[in-house]
């Protein structure tokens, strides 16, 4: 079970105009669980993303990159789970571009403005027989009218995900209320620069194409590049950000604006929300792990700093266990800091608890102390360097036994 989380319901979602779904069984791995999901824009709607960095990078991912390189705007996504359709060669590219030009037959739009993308098992190809019929089911849905159900989308795009992911919220923009309502997976293989996880957050507020990458990066370097469950990068890590402009307001043409600025500030609450949602959800978790590192000299080293300890497996296994072992985390502080890091200036608290000080062990901490604050499911690992202004924050959780049972079992 998730730590602490509790998926937001779909009538607290707010209804994002120029948006249409339809989830459908499409068989693709397991019978009898909703597998697909085709998302249809309205005309105009831009659209920008950023993906993983993996040289290995999946066939869908491939295929996004290609088309939003020629432009930004997009008139549907279509997502599978069960298969990944990575280190598939070239018949995964031609699978990939089939999807799309299915997914254009359906619904009536040119197949450059599709968007694949899959999620699952990685060196498999896409049974396409069965990838086709699902599409097609879709596409008749929408032309049925079917609206957006956003909770059943976010149910669809799961894998090892034991709740879905699904965040909402509102903005006055230029007198205008925007709305802005996203959705996620992940659990596992989740790392930042991306990783095995999908996020698709769309408002109705008009933007500019041209500042819509930057958007997406901006968002993307605030929420999903701030966590991690296991250090492992994925094949098809994707984060879309859609603007549909049916609010009404005036085009944000930049992120410099007051109304930029209070979109951009929307966009990165949603997605944190999202974000952090996959790290509570994270395979086996039983704590969720907050590593503030402040008081360095620029962000890269407490950047650093911070994702040593979010890594360090020696760490996350005495969380797991409330073992009081942290020594491990001044260990792992030690490895990822410059070598000019001077040890007596740093202090490690978790919680409100002092734990280290001055080089070593605070006067005023014992063990008992430390094993009652690990207990608890969210924890604060807060480590001030004492040597600037600078901070960085990543978001992890502790390995547990399920962890490696639902990994090993992965294809069972």
């Amino acid at each position: 079970m998730p730590v602490q989380y509790t998926s937001l319901p779909v009538d607290q979602a707010h209804t994002v105009a120029g948006v249409r779904m339809s989830a459908v069984q499409a068989h693709v791995r397991k019978p009898n669980r909703y597998d697909m999901l085709l998302v249809e824009f309205a005309e105009g709607t831009q659209v920008s993303g950023v993906f993983t960095q993996s040289r290995f990078a999946a066939a869908p991912v491939q295929v996004c990159r290609e088309h939003l390189s020629k432009s930004t705007q997009v008139r549907a996504l279509v997502v599978n789970t069960g298969i990944a359709n990575a280190a598939t060669g070239e018949l995964g590219l031609i699978n990939a571009r089939a999807s799309c030009e299915r997914v254009a037959a359906a619904i009536g739009v040119p197949a450059s403005a599709v968007l694949p993308f899959s999620t699952g098992v990685i060196l498999e190809h896409l049974p396409m027989d069965r990838i086709a019929a699902g599409i097609d089911t879709a596409g008749i849905a929408l032309k049925a009218g079917e609206l957006a159900d956003w909770s059943r989308a976010a149910q669809t795009i799961m894998t090892t995900d034991t709740v879905y992911k699904l965040a909402s919220a509102q903005a006055v923009v230029g007198g205008k209320t925007i709305n802005i309502t996203g959705i996620s997976k992940g659990a596992g293989m989740i790392q930042p620069n991306m990783a095995t996880m999908l996020g698709f957050v769309v408002t109705d507020a008009a933007v500019s194409g041209s500042i819509m990458q930057a958007i997406a990066k901006r968002v993307a370097d605030a929420s999903f590049n701030r966590v991690t469950v296991d250090g492992d990068t994925s094949t098809n890590d994707s984060f879309i950000v859609a603007a549909t402009a049916k609010a009404g307001n005036a085009t944000i043409a930049t992120l410099d604006s007051a109304d930029g600025k209070a979109l951009l500030a929307a966009l990165e609450s949603v997605a944190l929300q999202l974000a952090q949602a996959i790290v509570r959800d994270g395979e086996g978790a039983t704590k969720f792990m907050t590593i503030a590192v402040t008081g360095g000299r620029d962000f890269a080293e407490c950047d650093k700093i911070a994702r040593a300890v979010a890594h360090s497996p020696l760490v996350k296994t005495a969380f797991f266990a409330s073992d009081p072992n942290l020594g491990r985390i001044l260990a792992a502080v030690g490895y990822g800091a410059p070598a000019d890091l001077e040890p007596s200036r740093v202090s490690v608290h978790l919680n409100d608890l002092l734990v280290a000080e001055k080089g070593g062990r605070a006067a005023s901490y014992n063990e008992q102390a430390g094993a009652a604050a690990m207990k608890a499911q969210d924890i604060t690992v807060a480590i001030q360097l004492g040597r600037g202004d600078a901070a960085a924050t990543i978001y992890t959780c502790d390995f547990s036994f399920d962890y490696v049972k639902i990994n090993a079992e992965y294809r069972s």
